[in-house]
């Protein structure tokens, strides 16, 4: 008689084993309860407990489907719960032109554990999307365990392996921020993951995620049309020069609101990483020595104290000696100059015999006054302190009249110059569109110095060093300016920055529309490298181009005649060289 093995029964799991040994339980404690009760009663309580049983586990997998419903970001997320999406708002110019998205895309991920035919998978899903990594995809079909493949799927990529129904493949939703038009704005807009990193997505990174969840929008004060002119005009120029980087920064100096704003290098958000220091911006992050635009704000001082006016002359007969400095001219007259001379000529020695006048005390207040010996206050968080002097003695005072021993950013010089222009409020930088007067303005000049200053700005640009940045019929008015770099400790001429800051309409009301364009070439190639020969022709292209833009209207001109010569103005002798 053979014996017959008993056949092993796998034991049920711990939770199923104490559910039958509970049913069991109350089942039998009916019957020893009920044992001489009939045998219908048994049959009753039997179908009670299985209709109690079965409700149970069909409410447990309904609330397990509603909770896995609910947790998913997307439906169609092939089974397997998605991540947590963080939304952000649109950005905006100021006239409702897009500069910055988000786009639902998804992550791939594979769970090698449930491919049924891995080669059969691989081969379907590259014919499928001949974008997918091929060695990557294997690595995962071959894995232990369950590994993103790739991200940024858009939803037809997605769709297209979705509809293999093979086993093991997932999708999760994710949101990425896309920059539609590329490397415009760039280095205003900045770019952003979850949370903006710099730019503007960094400066309303709340505002934009409040946006996100609301479906709003964010604008700022850019105007699009005005950004690409500015773009266009100052890239092509740098590549031209051969530059090793250049700015560019378009105001409305009554609100203050940044109309445009460029660095070169350029770069492309949605290729970050790829540039090195591009993405650098050089209008709020880098500092230069400015050279002569800083005689704006010389004369400026010198009109508003009253310690000089424009028929103040000052002695440029020959070099001023200060200790053991020589400061020179480089256009020289050799000979005694009014104070709108020692303007248009562009004097070094003009305008350091007025900040010695003037003294370290009122020299630094006005400084101080017009935002040069602090960050720029706009919004930008890459906003950079200046390089300002320690001390203010007489050496000290002659350098800074023209814009050396000072190393401030555009944004600070563009701020700065705009005070001068606009009746002498200093009107702080914004982003924002503006619906009325900035509420951090106060006021640096008198309105006369302001009115004062447009009028030199106009002169210089018809019969001064500015005369290349003018643009028919838009009363363009600037100041020039060229300054050496430092390398290996000494200023070398080969290393130099030019620089132009323009105003345009010059005439009308103190409060009417008026904009302000300042361009800086850093390291041009080539010879003249002075601000007249690399900055003001880039201005005055740009000023051209978006006169319309701003409503500016082109006109009669009280400075030249209806040929477009300059009219003769009362002690001109010569025109100023560059």
């Amino acid at each position: 008689m053979s014996s017959v093995e008993p056949r092993h029964i796998p034991s049920a799991a711990p939770t199923w084993r104490w559910l039958t040994g509970l049913i069991w339980w109350i089942e039998h404690a009916f019957e020893r309860a009920k044992a001489d009760q009939r045998p219908e009663e048994d049959t009753r309580v039997r179908i009670a407990l299985m209709l109690v049983v079965f409700g149970v586990l069909f409410t447990a997998l309904v609330g397990g489907a509603g909770h896995a419903a609910l947790l998913s970001g997307d439906p169609n997320a092939g089974g397997w719960r998605s991540g947590p999406v963080l939304a952000r708002g649109d950005l905006t110019d100021r006239n409702g032109a897009l500069l910055a998205a988000n786009i639902r895309h998804y992550g791939l991920y594979v769970d090698p554990a449930e491919v049924w035919d891995r080669e059969a998978a691989l081969e379907a899903m590259t014919a499928a999307l001949p974008r997918i990594p091929r060695d990557r995809l294997r690595e995962a079909l071959y894995g232990d365990r369950r590994v993103v493949v790739m991200n940024g799927l858009t939803p037809p990529e997605r769709a297209a392996l979705h509809d293999l129904a093979l086993g093991g493949v997932y999708f999760e939703a994710e949101n990425a921020r896309v920059y539609p038009l590329g490397g415009t704005a760039a280095h205003v807009v900045g770019f952003a993951g979850a949370r903006g990193v710099t730019g503007a997505e960094l400066a309303f990174d709340r505002e934009i995620r409040e946006a996100g969840e609301t479906g709003g929008v964010v604008p700022l004060s850019i105007d699009l049309r005005v950004q690409a002119a500015l773009e266009n005009e100052l890239y092509a120029a740098a590549e031209e020069l051969n530059a090793r980087g250049a700015v560019g920064i378009i105001t409305n100096i009554q609100t203050g609101e940044v109309l445009a704003m460029a660095s070169y290098p350029e770069f492309n958000p949605n290729r970050r990483g790829e540039t090195g220091d591009a993405e650098l911006n050089r209008v709020t992050s880098a500092h230069y020595e400015m050279g002569s635009v800083f005689k704006a704000f010389t004369v400026a001082a010198g009109l508003d104290t009253g310690q000089a006016d424009m028929t103040s002359t000052f002695d440029a007969s020959d070099p001023l000696q200060i200790g053991n400095r020589t400061i020179r001219d480089f256009h020289a007259q050799n000979r005694i100059m009014t104070l709108e001379e020692v303007f248009l000529h562009s004097s070094n020695i003009g305008t350091s015999r007025l900040a010695i006048e003037m003294g370290g005390d009122t020299m630094q207040r006005y400084f101080r006054d017009l935002g040069l010996l602090d960050a720029a206050p706009i919004e930008l968080r890459e906003s950079a302190a200046p390089r300002r002097p320690v001390n203010w003695r007489d050496t000290t005072l002659a350098s800074l009249s023209f814009g050396y021993g000072i190393m401030v950013t555009p944004a600070q010089a563009a701020g700065a110059m705009g005070s001068l222009l606009n009746g002498g409020r200093y009107v702080p930088l914004t982003l924002r569109p503006a619906d009325g007067p900035h509420p951090g303005s106060r006021r640096v000049v008198s309105e006369e110095t302001s009115r004062e200053m447009l009028e030199l700005m106009r002169a210089n640009v018809v019969r001064g060093s500015g005369t290349r940045a003018d643009a028919p019929g838009l009363r363009v008015g600037g100041k020039t300016g060229s300054a050496n770099k430092v390398v290996n400790g000494r200023y070398d001429p080969t290393h130099a920055i030019g620089t132009f800051a323009a105003v345009f309409p010059t005439d009308g009301p103190l409060d009417a529309p008026r904009y302000l364009v300042f361009i800086l070439m850093d390291e041009p190639q080539g010879y003249p490298r002075t601000g007249g020969f690399v900055a003001a022709p880039v201005a005055g292209r740009v000023i051209d181009r978006i006169a319309g833009f701003v409503n500016v209207s082109r006109g009669a001109d009280r400075w030249r005649t209806a040929t477009g010569e300059p009219i003769p103005q009362p002690g001109d002798d010569a025109r100023a060289a560059q």
